[in-house]
């Protein structure tokens, strides 16, 4: 045992020295948990921001001013006055996205007890926006209506729903893209990078060295998962400390330490599954082009941006197999909620079994590799 634990321990060093004197792997690494990071937080928003909206007031009346009033940053950009006649240009042009068109005679409608129609155009093509957006312009026009029914009414209903947002007060997007992108990162770069490793020992010859030594294939793949999910690891730690805490200002309630145990176990099965993607494969091009649509499934089905409970039923259980999905679910707990080891210890559990049958597959196809090279 202490002589395999040698071999591995010298191969992972030379993993370590061949990782380090490849300038671009270090400068995508660099760039994803740094730059990357900070831009997907900051620019990428899901929700309701600087929306462009357009009224058509036909009314001309102290309501439709309220209204119109009522467009405020930072959801909204001051609201712009539009004639109908250019409503459809507009929104072709993709000029606006919200277009409140109120009627002739709506304060004098409303005052005499009526129900008069407001037509709200929305530009769906911004989805996301135009779905949170429409709540928005809604509550602002039933707010000012109401206003101005009954001033000073406020709190007279006998019903009064209080919200509180749990964890991210402010519903600051930026927090949650933040910690996504740190976790999408961990499971790409984790299996480009040992990909690369095997494939960069064929294509320089090295393999054939290395099949002269007294080695073995688990301690020739072993040696290339430590060292590789050891860079990343230290990568999605400083990450978190440095660009998503100190720079971004966003507030980690757990444990840093018990998220990187967790990372080092699911780093455990991406490891194993890029080992495994890249015996398939002969060249780094076709390692990439096995690689996009693998990355594909486990960010998009992990559950980071569209909940597991709105998946097909036969999906869910398939996506169970699935380590970003378990990952994902530990990272929120522990980032987001505070949740301590009595709560993420089934998704550890579950992580380090799919490891272990990844790592399984992986050695297997590894050692028949070795083999097609002797």
């Amino acid at each position: 045992m202490a002589r395999w634990l040698a071999n591995v321990f010298r191969l992972g060093v030379k993993e370590l020295s061949s990782l380090a004197a490849d300038r671009v792997l270090l400068a995508l690494i660099v760039y994803c948990f740094t730059f990357s990071v900070y831009q997907v937080a900051t620019g990428v928003k899901t929700g309701v921001d600087n929306a462009t909206v357009a009224v058509v007031d036909g009314d001309r009346s102290v309501l439709s001013a309220r209204i119109a009033d009522g467009m405020l940053p930072p959801e909204f950009r001051p609201a712009r006055q539009m004639d109908r006649a250019g409503v459809d240009g507009a929104m072709d042009r993709g000029e606006v996205t919200f277009v409140l068109d109120l009627p002739p005679g709506l304060e004098a409608d409303l005052l005499r007890g009526e129900r008069p129609p407001v037509q709200l155009g929305i530009d769906a093509t911004a989805m996301t926006q135009a779905g949170i957006g429409a709540g928005y312009v809604e509550a602002i026009v039933a707010r000012e209506t109401a206003a101005l029914l009954a001033p000073g009414a406020d709190g007279a209903a006998p019903v009064s729903l209080v919200s509180r947002v749990q964890f991210n007060p402010n519903l600051e997007s930026g927090w949650f893209q933040a910690v996504m992108a740190v976790i999408q990162y961990v499971t790409i770069l984790s299996i480009l990078l040992v990909g690369a490793a095997v494939i960069r020992e064929r294509e320089h010859g090295t393999i054939e060295h290395l099949l002269v030594m007294p080695l073995t294939a688990g301690e020739i793949a072993a040696a290339k998962i430590w060292a590789n999910g050891l860079v990343i690891l230290v990568a999605t730690g400083l990450s978190l400390l440095l660009v998503v805490q100190a720079l971004l200002g966003v507030p980690v309630r757990g444990s840093i330490a018990l998220f990187l145990a967790g990372a080092g176990v699911y780093l455990f099965a991406t490891t194993s599954l890029g080992v495994l993607l890249a015996t398939v494969t002969r060249s780094m091009p076709q390692f990439a082009l096995l690689g996009i649509p693998v990355f594909l499934v486990l960010n998009m089905l992990s559950g980071a941006t569209s909940p597991l409970e709105g998946m097909p039923a036969a999906l869910r259980v398939v996506m169970q197999a699935s380590p970003t999905v378990h990952f994902t679910s530990m990272a929120q707990a522990i980032l987001y909620r505070g949740a301590g080891l009595d709560t993420v210890w089934p998704e550890l559990l579950v992580l380090a079994g799919l490891g272990s049958a990844f790592l399984a597959v992986a050695l297997s196809q590894f050692r028949a590799m070795l083999a097609r090279s002797q």
